[in-house]
């Protein structure tokens, strides 16, 4: 059983929808105990930082996910809030990965949409993806290059576009909106074992 984790904001229904795909069982909750004896857990995320790091500490979330075991998947915004910091209402994230959190300079379009190339793959997440490909991103923050960077984009300057740390494993674009390399990602991250 899959347990996506639920905050009241995120794009739960189209990660919901991505995993029907794989027959999976998925489960939207915030319930403690379904969280930890699921097989995997999805972090996803849309949203702003601060007022989302909020609801997660009145659920006490914000001390639970840093401490599961199983593979553990963030996404976008919940990729972000797994870093350290983040500049987006100067929010202290779940420090999961050595990364900060930015927002990219105003000289160019903000906020970075569509699709791009990721790159310089570093994790056998990858496994069965090209060496580059597009995939699509939504955001206006982004997170610096660190060693738990597991793929590199390039909007404005190179930037992490997933992370890993352990049994954590994030992306900075969306998978179920990244045709059949999302999909590919997340089938890779249903076959993940501890």
């Amino acid at each position: 059983m899959i347990a996506i984790i639920k905050y009241n904001g995120g794009n739960v229904n189209s990660v919901q929808n991505a995993l029907n795909r794989f027959n999976v069982n998925s489960i939207v909750t915030d319930d403690f105990e379904l969280i930890q004896k699921a097989d995997k857990v999805i972090f996803p995320g849309v949203g702003e930082a601060s007022s989302t790091m909020k609801i997660l500490k009145q659920k006490g979330l914000d001390q639970l996910i840093p401490t599961l075991k199983q593979p553990v998947l963030g996404i976008c915004l919940g990729m972000q809030l797994m870093c350290k910091n983040n500049e987006e209402g100067n929010t202290v994230g779940l420090g999961i990965f050595d990364s900060n959190v930015k927002k990219f300079p105003a000289k160019d379009i903000v906020p970075h949409m569509g699709w791009n190339t990721i790159s310089n793959f570093k994790s056998s997440f990858f496994d069965g993806i090209q060496a580059e490909n597009d995939v699509y991103f939504v955001h206006s923050y982004y997170c610096e290059l660190s060693e738990n960077t597991t793929s590199v984009c390039d909007y404005i300057l190179p930037f992490s576009a997933s992370l890993q740390n352990d049994n954590f494993y994030a992306m900075q674009f969306h998978p179920e909106k990244s045709g059949e390399i999302g999909c590919q990602l997340l089938e890779n991250f249903l076959k993940l074992e501890v």
